[in-house]
């Protein structure tokens, strides 16, 4: 008899929305299990357009599981009010959505949000099901990250550090996007002795497949970003250390973003010749990137994000890497591997010389793009790293 199972969230992309997504990617490994029967359930909103789902029915037919969506007023901006407000309702209508079926053999839920992991969790713990958190981005810490005024901020966001505090509490197992998100949930819960840390990764027969035809044009190093364009992205950082090199590398950008014109402002106050070429559906960035010889990592110093999608990506397509990011997770990934440098967040100067370094020497930066490949083989491919997911989740029922 099969086993009755939600996997909850928020923020579930289908295929026609986004190229790639954790979660799509858990559902279809699930739905192929014998003993499972998979229920998603998710938003009536779409978070990436900001607009209400209203192909619901369309979305829904193509795939190989029940999906269940749940009503939320919706907001505009990632970091406000409105998106905190609108988590409230999920929650409740998830919660009085849940109390109306037959109760499942499982409930797996992901962070965020934090209103409906801790009520569901609740209700879960309550009724002796087995309560499986999947953390993908720390909150409040992030919303810290943006409104950063020191005592200010542990005031204002208290409720919510109580909120999270709750609900990793109430977990029977613990996953995340890395081992630092496990260790958070895992410093306040105290029925797990350890977690399951799987990173976002991606599937590597599919970045493959779309990397095919990917050739380098002319003699120039090109220098590879892709990604987000916004604040939380120190690309003045990276303008400003190719500015001071001789022969730079071309800086090939892919991405948008609320700062997109501001960079390109800067790079030509700052005579950086760089290609922003915009979003790239996901084939095309595979493509793009592969034709490139180095990647880096620019975030900012305060940023709390571990392991993100980018990474993976930046692994996949054999290229090194040169890292700004702090998180401490993704430093020693990049050292233990060789596949790459890090660099201190912020310094131009020891930036420029990374890129430089890399720039002159092709056989470094063969067998350092060798080992990043390596990487994207042993912890990035999601088809190997998810069983481990499936696994908790069939230990359970």
């Amino acid at each position: 008899m099969k086993k009755k199972v939600y996997l909850i969230t928020n923020y579930f992309h289908f295929a026609s929305e986004k190229a790639s997504n954790r979660y799509r990617e858990l559902a279809e490994m699930l739905s192929r299990e014998s003993d499972i029967e998979l229920e998603v359930i998710t938003s009536a909103f779409y978070q990436r357009t900001k607009k209400f789902r209203e192909n619901q029915e369309e979305l829904a037919s193509g795939v190989p599981y029940k999906v269940t969506f749940i009503y939320e007023p919706g907001y505009q901006k990632n970091v406000s009010l409105g998106r905190l407000k609108t988590s409230r309702v999920f929650a409740k209508n998830t919660l009085k959505y849940i109390k109306s079926q037959p109760k499942p053999a499982l409930i797996y839920q992901v962070v965020p949000t934090l209103d409906v992991a801790s009520s569901v969790g609740k209700f879960a713990n309550d009724n002796g099901i087995p309560f499986v958190l999947d953390v993908q981005d720390l909150w409040p810490e992030a919303f810290k990250m943006a409104l950063n005024i020191p005592v200010v901020s542990d005031i204002l966001f208290a409720p919510y550090t109580a909120l999270a505090n709750k609900a990793y509490k109430s977990a029977d197992a613990v996953c995340a996007v890395s081992k630092t998100y496990v260790e958070r949930v895992l410093s306040v819960n105290k029925k797990c002795d350890s977690g399951h840390p799987v990173f976002i990764g991606i599937n590597l027969a599919v970045f493959d497949e779309n990397a095919k035809g990917a050739e380098k044009a002319g003699d120039r190093v090109k220098l590879a970003y892709c990604g987000s364009l916004s604040e939380s992205y120190d690309i003045k950082l990276v303008i400003d250390a190719l500015a001071l090199l001789e022969n730079p590398p071309l800086f090939v950008v892919m991405g948008d973003g609320s700062s997109k014109q501001n960079f390109e402002n800067y790079a030509k106050e700052k005579n950086v010749e760089a290609e922003f070429i915009g979003y790239l559906p996901y084939s095309d960035m595979c493509r793009e990137l592969c034709s490139c010889d180095i990647t880096i990592n620019p975030i900012i110093g305060s940023s709390v994000a571990t392991i993100i999608n980018k990474h993976g990506d930046y692994a996949a397509c054999g290229l090194p890497v040169i890292n700004t990011q702090r998180s401490e997770e993704y430093c020693e990934l990049v050292e233990d591997y060789e596949m790459g440098f890090n660099s201190v967040s912020g310094d131009a100067s020891e930036l420029a010389e990374k890129i430089r370094i890399l720039t002159e020497d092709e056989a470094l930066r063969r067998r350092m793009g060798e080992n990043s490949r390596r990487c994207a083989e042993e912890k990035f491919d999601r088809r190997n790293t998810y069983k481990e997911l499936v696994e908790v989740i069939k230990g359970l029922i």
